[in-house]
C-alpha cells in the first residue's frame, strides 16, 4: 500500500470491517491479522483510556505511518483533514477501525465515560515521521 502521503486526501481513509465471531454464551471476538484485516503489518499498538471530559488528543499528522484507530470500548469521535477537507467519524463499535493513511491530520474527542481507543501502527515509534503544528503540516501537503 504505497502512496505518497502528500498527496493523501480523507477520502483515502475509511472505515474497515473487522472479523467478528458471535457465541449466544461467550459473547463476542473479533480478529485482527497482519496485511490480511489490516492492509499493513502491525509493528505497534498502543490505547488511549481514561480521557477527562471535553478533552481531546492526536492532534497530528505522520509522513509515512498508517494506523487502524477502533473504539474497543466507549465511543469517541475521529476528525480527519488533508488541508482542504476535513471528514469525522463516530467510532462506537469494536469490530470496526478507521484506517488512517500517512500525511492526514487527525483530532480525537468526543469520549465517552470508559471510551478506550486502541490504535494499530504500521511502523515503530519515530518522532521524526510526525508533524505536531498544523502550519508544518500544511507546508508538508503543499
Amino acid at each position: 500500500m504505497e502512496k505518497d502521503p502528500v498527496i493523501s486526501s480523507v477520502y483515502d481513509c475509511t472505515v474497515l470491517e473487522l472479523d467478528k465471531h458471535h457465541s449466544d454464551r461467550k459473547g463476542n471476538l473479533t480478529v485482527v491479522e497482519n496485511s490480511r484485516t489490516v492492509p499493513f503489518e502491525v509493528k505497534r499498538a498502543y490505547y488511549l483510556y481514561d480521557v477527562p471530559g471535553g478533552e481531546s488528543r492526536g492532534a497530528h499528522a505522520h509522513k509515512a505511518l498508517y494506523q487502524l484507530i477502533v473504539a474497543a470500548s466507549g465511543s469517541f469521535r475521529v476528525t480527519l483533514d488533508d488541508g482542504r477537507v476535513k471528514r469525522t467519524f463516530l467510532l462506537n463499535r469494536p469490530y470496526q477501525g478507521l484506517l488512517v493513511v500517512p500525511g492526514i491530520w487527525r483530532t480525537i474527542d468526543d469520549f465517552s465515560s470508559g471510551a478506550v481507543c486502541l490504535v494499530l501502527a504500521s511502523e515503530l515509534y519515530d518522532e521524526d515521521d510526525y508533524m505536531r503544528e498544523y502550519d508544518d503540516f500544511i507546508r508538508f501537503k503543499q
